[in-house]
């Protein structure tokens, strides 16, 4: 992801109810609104870029708007429908499935 976000292909990134507002870290609360800034690692935790999150909402698996698969770098709803069904093949996901999608702005790159 952090490629992809530094890149300016990413802008958005969507996730499950239950895991955007699940808590992490020492001190996270789980979730995050508009203005929060948020790092971001790398799979080898190194911190690559700083991000801002301008908007968020609730959208439903069926109905994916444009400007999320867009944001989330697809060429379309469906392509972005198949690539979660893989990527989160522990769940079922259908239409009526909520997720959670988070905008956000790069900040900073770090070096």
């Amino acid at each position: 992801m952090p490629r992809s976000v530094i890149e300016g292909r990413k802008t958005v990134t969507a996730d499950t109810v239950e895991d955007y507002y699940r808590p992490y870290g020492e001190y996270g609360d789980g979730s995050y609104a508009p203005g929060d800034i948020i790092e971001v690692y790398d799979l080898k935790r190194h911190l690559r870029c700083i991000i801002k999150a301008t908007k968020v909402y609730p959208i439903r698996f069926g109905c994916i708007p444009e400007e999320v698969w867009r944001g989330e770098a697809f060429s379309s709803a469906e392509e972005f429908r198949e690539c979660h069904i893989r990527a989160l093949s522990h769940l079922h996901l259908h239409d009526d499935v909520e997720l959670v999608t988070l905008h956000f702005e790069l900040v900073e790159v770090i070096q």
